[in-house]
């Protein structure tokens, strides 16, 4: 639809990112193209407050009503957090008899191979919790062992006497055989009232035990914390007039409707990082820029992540808190400490910064509310780089002298004499948080097996522009482009997302010329197709077509890990074994370099992604005309460059008043009401036609 409007209607988007700190929100307007910004302190006591302030802070500076609204979509770490502080609810695991202790042997690994004092994690289910029934199925899938209705009741009735508020049902092999997982889940339902019941095979029907049972546990431990915030949100708009359909944001980078959010929970995990590489890589695309680093620093830490050719990298493997996760996300990796992450100084007078912060309460000193351990956010103000009376627009007032004295006291901890004493020591500590985010960063990406020579890096968050500049020259990246609205980017990338879904079925089997193998592969890819289809019709109105992609799981026979291939759509026409073996030689000679074609090739899993379009939003663009910029005054921003270091005056400039095509060079300070840009002598600045704000090393500076 050209105008971009769903149903084509001329009314507002809403995007929602609730952080730790800040809870962010952006409204996108059709009838004059533009993006309206707006930052809520976050309230972790009940996010849905935030979310109500917000959205009425929002519409206020907008001038936009409440029937304008046709669609919120809303990012949210709830679940995250739940499951990283333990703050879930109480939850029964059953499971086949003698696959009690499916949690405590895990893989069966220590965190540290080599660390004699470090401690196996807590499952998220004690062993007293965890509850045997005779069910299961064998490896190809033949119902061995059949429930029974006396021994379901005997489960049921100790489970209501233990109080669990949500069960998860994870049987073995039921990934080929769910129906018993269905048997067993509906008899518990009938006895045990409002207690929310997960099914692993109906979660994630992936092969392995143990990972598909930590999903369905995953997603029983945040279901009633997720359920009563997603109800509370829903009633709290509905009081202020806000009846536009509500979307969350989901792991993979697209969004799920509240109905869906509120079955598949664990789906919106990482969700909230999600949100702003999407943005990202569609920012690139504009840009025109192929190859991309993201950087989303926030109040609590430093995440990446890599885009190429327009779209993110994914992952089937990643870690939440303790514990592995099998599900398609986005592949963010943490990299260091954000902007509320505390400076402290360990028992050997070394100087370290994170990872724990100071969080949205009390916050960094600064903020005024009981803090009193330094903060990157404090060294970034006596350093400087923000101003205490212009934070979030003039909005929050900072207290520079309380910060100072934090600081004054990691000092004398270091050893730092002389004058400037605070400076230095939030100087020193900003160096630290640097050096460590570059380390990771090199790692990260020699993970990924890149080269960062050719990327450009794109921050976000709030102290993502403050800090890009610092980590660019630390890193040796030469290229920085800081968008429009970096502090409220999460939530851009919310309204930017398309519905999405991914499904998946473990075939395990050898591909060969039977006949019987492709027939096999074919009825599980229609499947997949038929279940994504039929989930899609019921996402509701704001679905304008789509799309399916496809992927499969393969190995070399006798490997002990697979490859996620993709296949093409031509391949996925005829799917014959010998096409999908060509895609496994060429995927791993891409990796390893080399290809052993003389093997055998299975094919464990199959992997379907069904993406509902949802009606583009077209970025802004910001008037042209512009040459030198103008500073609207100088700032004095201490600046060491392997010194003991000095203040400098640098100019400041406003971004909303910086023209496409103009251009400066540093040392300068850009302000905006989200975020601040610090950029660096040696380093030049331009704007392009949508307003980023291209930052390049050298050129003209």
């Amino acid at each position: 639809m050209a105008d971009g409007s769903i149903g084509g209607r001329h009314r507002c988007r809403i995007g929602i990112d609730v952080g730790g700190t800040f809870t962010d929100f952006v409204l996108s307007d059709p009838r004059d193209g533009r993006l309206v910004y707006f930052k809520e302190p976050s309230t972790p006591s009940d996010p849905s407050q935030a979310v109500e302030r917000g959205i009425q802070g929002l519409l206020d500076r907008a001038g936009a009503a409440r029937e304008d609204i046709e669609l919120i979509v809303h990012g949210t770490t709830l679940g995250l957090n739940a499951i990283i502080q333990r703050r879930g609810t109480r939850v029964a695991l059953v499971v086949s008899t003698g696959n009690r202790d499916v949690l405590e042997l895990a893989r069966s690994r220590m965190p540290s191979s080599y660390d004699l004092y470090c401690a196996k994690e807590e499952p998220l289910v004690p062993r007293d919790a965890i509850f045997e029934i005779d069910a299961r199925a064998d490896a190809r899938g033949r119902v061995t062992d059949k429930p029974r209705p006396a021994q379901v009741a005997q489960v049921a009735k100790r489970i209501k006497a233990g109080g669990f508020k949500a069960v998860a049902v994870a049987l073995i092999n039921s990934y080929l055989a769910p129906g018993i997982e269905d048997e067993v889940a509906a008899a518990l339902a009938k006895q045990l009232p409002g207690v929310l019941i997960t099914r692993s095979a109906e979660i994630w029907p992936e092969i392995r035990e143990y990972e598909r049972s930590l999903v369905a546990t995953m997603n029983a431990y945040i279901h009633p914390l997720l359920n009563s915030y997603l109800t509370t949100l829903k009633r709290r708009l509905a009081a202020i007039g806000v009846t536009a359909p509500i979307y969350i944001t989901a792991s993979n980078g697209g969004t799920l409707s509240l109905e869906t959010a509120a079955d598949r929970p664990v789906d919106t995990i990482l969700s909230g990082p999600a949100g702003g590489v999407v943005a990202a890589a569609r920012l690139a695309a504009v840009a025109q820029r192929r190859e991309i680093i993201t950087i989303d620093m926030g109040g609590t830490s430093c995440d990446m992540a890599v885009s190429k050719a327009g779209e993110p990298e994914y992952t089937t493997r990643t870690e939440v808190g303790d514990f592995p996760l099998i599900l398609p996300v986005v592949n963010v990796s943490a990299i260091g400490a954000g902007g509320g992450s505390i400076v402290w100084v360990d028992g050997e007078g070394i100087l370290k910064v994170g990872p724990e912060s100071a969080g949205a309460d009390p916050g960094p000193v600064s903020y005024g509310r009981g803090g009193t351990r330094a903060t990157v956010t404090d060294c970034y103000l006596v350093a400087g780089q923000l101003d205490p009376d212009r934070f979030l627009g003039g909005r929050m007032k900072l207290d520079r002298a309380a910060a100072e004295k934090a600081l004054l006291a990691v000092a004398d901890r270091i050893g730092i004499k002389g004058t400037d004493r605070a400076a230095r020591a939030a100087d020193a500590a900003l160096r630290v948080a640097t050096a460590k985010m570059a380390t990771e960063l090199y790692k990260a990406l020699a993970y990924r097996g890149l080269d960062p020579a050719g990327f450009a890096l794109i921050p976000f968050g709030g102290a993502g522009p403050t800090h890009c500049n610092l980590l660019a020259e630390e890193a040796r990246l030469p290229t920085i482009i800081v968008p429009p609205g970096p502090g409220t980017f999460c939530a851009l990338g919310a309204i930017l997302s398309d519905v999405k879904r991914d499904y998946v079925r473990t075939v395990r089997t050898r591909l060969t010329a039977d006949p019987a193998v492709a027939k096999l592969l074919r009825r599980s890819v229609e499947a997949l197709e038929a279940d994504g289809l039929a989930w899609l019709k019921r996402e509701g109105a704001v679905v304008d077509g789509h799309e399916i992609a496809y992927a499969a799981d393969m190995r070399y026979a006798g490997q002990a890990f697979d490859l996620n291939v993709p296949i093409p759509k031509a391949v996925r026409e005829k799917l014959t074994a010998a096409a999908l073996a060509d895609l496994l030689h060429a995927e791993h000679d891409r990796r390893y370099g080399f290809r052993d074609a003389d093997s055998a090739v299975e094919i464990m899993t199959l992997r379907v992604r069904i993406t509902g379009k949802v009606p583009p939003i077209d970025l802004p663009r910001v008037a042209g005309g512009g040459g030198a910029a103008v500073p609207v005054g100088k700032r004095r921003v201490f600046h060491a460059d392997g010194g003991i270091g000095t203040w400098i005056d640098a100019p400041l400039y406003a971004r909303q008043a910086l023209k496409a095509g103009t251009r400066f060079a540093g040392p300068a300070v850009v302000e905006q009401e989200d975020s601040t840009v610090w950029v660096l002598p040696g380093w030049s600045a331009a704007v392009d036609a949508v307003g980023n704000l291209h930052l390049t090393k050298g050129a003209g500076a």
